[in-house]
């Protein structure tokens, strides 16, 4: 019981977020509307992706340091589900998008942003895959990992920042509608932030059944060639 109290805590965070999420009342800011429920699931996405990015950032650091096939594997196994999350991120942001800017995709330097931080991950994997390799698949996947993380970054909460966006936390554009800091009710972050550990914990959670299925499989595979 002590080893799933935190898959326990993601499942009942995760049912809060879904039931206070519809219910509860909501300020009405500009035309976001009911939109602005979205918020409880778009932006929580992201906080997972940076999460489990990180973490697969630590196991990239750590595989250079020591060379070790496991932090090969949780750094790899880690940003795979990460990269699933930022996708769930750009689609939430866009179906939000099209009912409060017009269109699901604007061209909006955080749009830019973040389908550009996305690229940059999955060529991750095509540079995994294209490399037979392990000992060198594996340095050369850290390496790139770590300049993919410090890309990523600015790529999504530092650029879209310094230019007009419509996105909240852009210079913005006077007459759009923006969802800041100061439009976060009490009652709203009581829905807001345990919808982000939930998310989180979910993320984590996937992440961990994967590398277990791939641990799994990479001890199926040394048995066979030591058989």
């Amino acid at each position: 019981m002590r080893g799933y109290w935190w898959k326990i805590l993601s499942i009942v965070l995760l049912t809060y977020t879904f039931i206070a999420g519809f219910l509860i009342p909501v300020p009405d800011i500009g035309n976001l509307e009911q939109t602005i429920r979205n918020l409880f699931f778009h932006v929580p996405m992201w906080f997972s992706q940076l999460t489990l990015i990180s973490v697969s950032l630590v196991y990239s650091i750590l595989y250079l340091r020591k060379p070790n096939m496991r932090h090969d594997i949780y750094a790899s196994e880690f940003a795979k589900t990460g990269i699933v999350f930022g996708m769930l991120g750009l689609v939430t942001g866009m179906v939000w998008a099209n009912y409060t800017w017009g269109a699901p995709w604007n061209n909006d330097p955080k749009q830019l942003g973040a389908a550009i931080a996305l690229l940059i991950y999955l060529a991750y994997f095509v540079l995994r895959n294209s490399m037979t390799d392990i000992d060198k698949r594996a340095r050369v996947s850290a390496v790139y990992n770590i300049f993919a993380y410090f890309i990523y970054v600015p790529m999504i909460m530092v650029l879209p920042r310094m230019v007009e966006s419509l996105h909240p936390g852009g210079k913005g554009v006077e007459g759009n509608p923006g969802l800041g800091g100061q439009d976060l009710d009490a009652t709203m972050r009581t829905v807001f932030w345990p919808a982000v550990i939930g998310w989180i914990l979910l993320g984590i959670w996937i992440a961990t059944l994967r590398l277990r299925l791939q641990l799994l499989e990479e001890k199926k595979t040394y048995t066979s060639l030591a058989s």
